[in-house]
């Protein structure tokens, strides 16, 4: 029975990008919006989760309501692009793409260090991929091991044409010899670095919250020397995408406690992670539990229903 929900899944989703990639952009954004601002008023769990991000982050009270609307359009719009993007729009993706800090991937790519980006869950962060590519950097990205192998492999061979490399995220000692050797060979790593799903993470202080988050980036530029980049791709109102680089995030290559150094860069990333999110609040889409207050009103939540 789950061989045969993971082959119609896999179905509909072919059968779905085919369609939103032969559209013109605008139209399939317009689609994409649509949908995200109905799942938003549907899934009241979700919504709940992201108003208890909202308020976390700053937003008013009497603001929450239309910012929850704009967030889950933005959502929307994430997936809407994510299936349209596609080899033969190729052209219209570079010239939608407007940058600010590209000197400070161009340094390390000059100087053959590879780099590893961070990103958190906003606007589209695969257009950051496309702006390296168009910059002769490849780029190496961290994926979630999806259960239904047909999707998995589906998106691993479209962002692959992209020219985005995956790795995905099993767990195992393999990834970080894998993303080792891809910053060896110059390329750029690209972490999601916001949301530690493995619950595996460092202890940071993340919007004022006590929180974990993935000591990935911070293991691997001890091992490699690579820098941390901060990175995020922004939403334009016009219908492109202003990507922005920031300064890289200062690493000692010597600690006296190895340790205590990662646990300092995941915490110096934290704070570059707010400022990225704090840019465009409405574009982060984070919908899943974040902090172990989240977890806990989950809990609460689940236990009165």
């Amino acid at each position: 029975m789950t061989e045969l929900r993971h082959r119609i899944s896999y179905l509909a989703l072919v059968v779905g990008a085919g369609f939103v990639a032969s559209l013109p952009l605008g139209v399939a954004v317009a689609i994409g919006e649509f949908g995200g601002f109905a799942f938003g008023r549907l899934a009241r769990s979700k919504r709940a989760m992201a108003r208890r991000h909202a308020a976390r982050i700053g937003v008013a009270e009497a603001a929450i309501p239309s910012h929850l609307d704009r967030m889950f359009r933005a959502y929307g719009r994430y997936w809407a692009e994510a299936l349209w993007m596609r080899p033969k729009n190729r052209a219209a993706i570079d010239d939608g793409i407007s940058h600010e800090g590209v000197e400070h991937v161009e340094k390390p790519r000059d100087a053959g260090t590879g780099m590893i980006y961070v990103l958190p869950h906003l606007g589209n962060w695969e257009f950051a991929g496309a702006l390296a590519e168009s910059l002769g950097i490849r780029v190496v990205a961290v994926a979630e091991n999806l259960a239904n192998q047909r999707i998995r492999d589906w998106f691993i061979g479209l962002r692959r044409g992209l020219g985005i490399d995956v790795v995905l995220a099993t767990g195992s000692r393999e990834v970080m010899r894998k993303l080792e050797a891809a910053i060896a060979a110059n390329a750029a790593v690209a972490l999601l670095s916001d949301r530690d799903i493995r619950g595996r993470g460092v202890p940071v202080e993340f919007f004022d919250e006590t929180t974990t988050l993935p000591a990935g980036a911070a293991t691997l530029a001890l091992r490699t020397g690579a820098p941390i980049l901060p990175v995020a791709s922004y939403f334009r109102e016009d219908g492109g995408h202003h990507v922005v680089i920031r300064p890289p995030v200062q690493v000692d290559l010597e600690p006296a406690d190895r340790s205590a150094e990662v646990a300092r860069i995941t915490g110096q990333i934290a704070r570059e992670l707010e400022i990225l999110i704090r840019r465009a609040p409405a574009q982060w889409h984070l919908l899943q539990p974040n902090w172990p207050s989240d977890k806990n009103q989950q809990h609460e939540e689940e236990a009165g229903t």
